[in-house]
């Protein structure tokens, strides 16, 4: 019998989870999750996890309480390693103590794994501290579902309130909090999808903020926070402030290498949509691959014109009966990113030509005798040809073989309301007409990652409004981030 643990998920960034909460997840063969879980902690979870959404909202519940405990511990005794994953943390407001007297009165193990509440992550991410020298010594939590619930003559004089599931009885709770004597000019502010970038934040006052609820149409969930601290947003609100903050950005690499693009886009505060137009696959016949390797000590030169050209040669090599000491060649790598990833085998790059592009990358040769000399290049099944034409010019023999091939994803539906959409090479591009269309695009900004992109994006009728300078992952976010 394995244990089961609640983790806490934290308030909608993923990045907010703890580190023995990844770990956990990443170790999960089952994970019965909640409405508020990211979809980013989910794919930690291993890929046979079995996933169950148990979610709450409203009057809308997927499965009852007890049926949720039942469901956890009857994995449990089936020898699974069980994640319940709860958005914020399992002990405040989360229900994890009724989950746990289940788990306790069925003999299961089981552990807790805190997280940030979605209170905490407000205040970091609207800038407004809970507690302050000057302003608050105390705060309160207290759950809004019912005005009637609470003696708001006792709470509601906290100096820092926290409501968590009142939005919709707000107005109710707000005239009795004012009944009990607290001033209606409090300040106030509501909440809703807290440290996620769509957060929307209303500031006002316990007298005002009901109204500007209304007429916002602000749902649920939201949180709201009553206190002089709320006055401090002005002055110390960040997230809100990031210069990306809100745009939703669609990326349309192979899934595997989204993070690469998505991280420092959301760091800057945008809202990533992964729609991958590519998927990364092994060379459909690995033979040329493999007998070049099986020969490698003849080459020369070898030339890498992207990651994927250096994991998908690595992997065969790693097959074969060689090693890396079979290697006497000299290295050429198309940019940073490739170059980086041959460094990272303890390797040297003798050549990165001035521009991350064919024609550089030939030009860089300018000076090098290769008449006779043997030249190997692994890279996707369908490129241009510019490299090995032009060195074949200048007498090399160039070995071209397929190290891995790009294919194109079952069409998705576009997502709506996009301000941005990346493209990273020619194949997203084609691809993403293929599947979505031209039209899809309309009001949507464009952004190429460099010039044979954007030729490619012209030549399907397409716009660019931004090309990273230079032509790589932060030379895009950069073009973003100032376009």
């Amino acid at each position: 019998m394995n244990r089961v643990y609640l983790v806490g998920g934290g308030p909608g960034d993923p990045e907010l989870i703890t580190l023995k909460g990844k770990r956990v997840l990443e170790q999960a063969d089952c994970v019965l999750y909640d409405h508020l879980a990211s979809d980013a902690l989910l794919r930690l979870a291993p890929a046979h996890a079995e996933l169950v959404y148990v979610g709450k909202k409203k009057s809308e519940h997927a499965y009852s309480q007890e049926e949720i405990s039942a469901m956890l511990v009857e994995r449990a005794r089936r020898g699974l390693t069980v994640v319940r994953l709860k958005g914020g943390d399992p002990f405040i407001f989360g229900r994890g103590g009724e989950e746990l007297e289940a788990l306790a009165e069925a003999g299961i193990p089981f552990e807790v794994v805190p997280g940030v509440t979605s209170a905490l992550g407000i205040a970091a991410y609207t800038g407004v501290p809970l507690t302050h020298r000057d302003h608050t010594s105390a705060v309160t939590f207290v759950t809004g579902h019912s005005a009637a619930g609470v003696d708001w003559s006792k709470v509601g004089s906290s100096e820092t309130l926290v409501l968590y599931m009142g939005l919709t009885e707000f107005a109710a709770i707000a005239a009795e909090i004012i009944r009990c004597g607290r001033s209606a000019d409090t300040p106030a502010m509501a909440v809703r999808w807290g440290t996620r970038p769509d957060q929307r934040t209303l500031v006002g006052t316990l007298g005002t903020l009901p109204e500007m609820i209304a007429s916002a149409g602000l749902k649920p969930p939201a949180t709201v926070i009553i206190g002089e601290v709320v006055a401090l947003r002005e002055r110390f609100d960040w997230y809100e402030r990031l210069p990306l903050f809100g745009k939703r950005i669609v990326i349309t690499r192979d899934r595997t290498q989204a993070a690469e693009l998505a991280a420092p886009l959301h760091a800057l505060g945008a809202d990533v949509i992964e729609f991958p137009t590519i998927e990364i696959q092994p060379a459909a016949n690995p033979a040329p691959l493999d007998a070049a390797i099986a020969r490698l000590d003849c080459y020369e030169w070898l030339i890498f014109t992207s990651v994927n050209g250096v994991r998908y040669f690595i992997d065969r090599l790693d097959r074969s009966t060689v090693d890396l000491r079979r290697l006497k060649a000299r290295i050429c790598t198309i940019g940073p990113a490739t170059r980086a990833a041959v460094e990272a085998l303890h390797l040297k790059v003798d050549i990165v030509p001035a521009e991350y592009v064919a024609e550089s990358l030939v030009a860089s040769f300018e000076g090098i005798a290769l008449s006779g000399v043997r030249i190997l290049l692994p890279r996707a099944a369908v490129a241009r040809d510019v490299v090995p034409d032009e060195l074949a010019k200048l007498g090399a023999m160039v070995d071209v073989v397929e190290a891995y091939r790009t294919v194109c994803p079952q069409a998705a539906a576009f997502p709506r309301d996009a301000d941005w959409i990346t493209f990273t090479s020619s194949s997203t591009v084609k691809n993403f007409v293929a599947m979505a269309g031209v039209e899809s695009l309309a009001g949507v900004r464009i952004a190429s990652i460099g010039p044979i992109t954007s030729a490619t994006l012209r030549a399907q009728g397409l716009g660019v409004d931004v090309e990273a300078s230079p032509y790589t992952v932060p030379g895009l976010v950069a073009a973003i981030e100032n376009g």
